[in-house]
């Protein structure tokens, strides 16, 4: 068992934004001992099988990162890699006609790449729809659970008390899930708008090579491919779980005396 395996069995695991999923029960290594997925106890859901690459192990919580967050992320990379690559084909072309000829090999090649982006976009965004749909149905759970609950208040079968603490748990699964939605918005928003018209330089039509990939995109919007993060809210009514942002470099160590550490272990 390597070290790393020792580290993160039996530390609890949260979602990105704090909620608690359950405790490391074990993992599942390659034929090199490389971890490649890790066993989460999530209690009466039972066993859940989890990738490693979707972990971030810190010193006392483990935080899990949606898939699609991951995916998101690697298509945004290089999508715009490849349009930079292009972009600066085009002028290179723009600069000296001549090597255009030299160029057709090496642009169909990064054409054909973008090609393929978009269509692995369009299965990456369909399934964020799904994602969302997913979410929105859990709303209406949530609310109905907090309305009924409200009902059991007035009509005198639960206490003030017991009220205010199914509401405070419910709006906060509530925020949750919409700063889940907003992110993916973002996401979506960001897979849109990046085409080679969002790139610098700009270059002139008639040094666009024929085929090149060409995409009207909405004025000032931003070309940046990090994914937005969770935002940071304040001390729920409870003072237990709050929103946390995940680290950008996913291997990289954290202070373990950083604010959202604190956040994370906070009971």
């Amino acid at each position: 068992m390597s070290n790393c395996e020792v580290e993160i069995i039996g530390k609890p695991v949260k979602d990105m934004y704090g909620a608690p999923m359950g405790k490391i029960l074990g993992t599942s290594t390659d034929i090199d001992g490389s971890i490649q997925t890790v066993g989460i106890n999530c209690g009466s859901e039972g066993l859940k099988q989890i990738a490693f690459d979707q972990l971030v192990v810190q010193s006392e919580v483990v935080i899990f990162i949606p898939k699609w967050r991951l995916d998101s992320q690697r298509l945004l990379k290089q999508k715009e890699l490849v349009i930079r690559r292009l972009n600066a084909l085009m002028e290179i072309v723009s600069d000296n006609d001549s090597m255009k000829s030299d160029a057709e090999i090496i642009h169909e090649k990064y054409n054909t790449k973008l090609m393929t982006l978009q269509r692995t976009e369009y299965e990456i965004t369909s399934e964020l729809d799904n994602r969302v749909v997913e979410i929105e149905e859990q709303e209406k759970s949530v609310k109905v659970l907090l309305f009924d609950a409200k009902v059991q208040l007035k009509s005198n079968e639960i206490s003030q008390e017991t009220f205010d603490h199914v509401q405070n748990e419910t709006d906060e699964m509530l925020q949750h899930m919409k700063h889940e939605k907003d992110e993916i918005a973002k996401v979506k928003s960001r897979l849109a708008n990046l085409s080679l018209e969002d790139m610098i330089p700009k270059v002139s039509q008639s040094s666009v090579m024929p085929g090149t990939y060409l995409k009207d995109s909405s004025e000032g919007e931003s070309a940046e491919t990090r994914l937005p993060e969770p935002p940071i809210s304040t001390p729920s009514p409870t003072g237990k779980t709050q929103l946390m942002a995940v680290p950008s470099q996913t291997k990289s160590s954290v202070d373990p005396e950083s604010d959202w550490i604190k956040r994370m272990t906070s009971p």
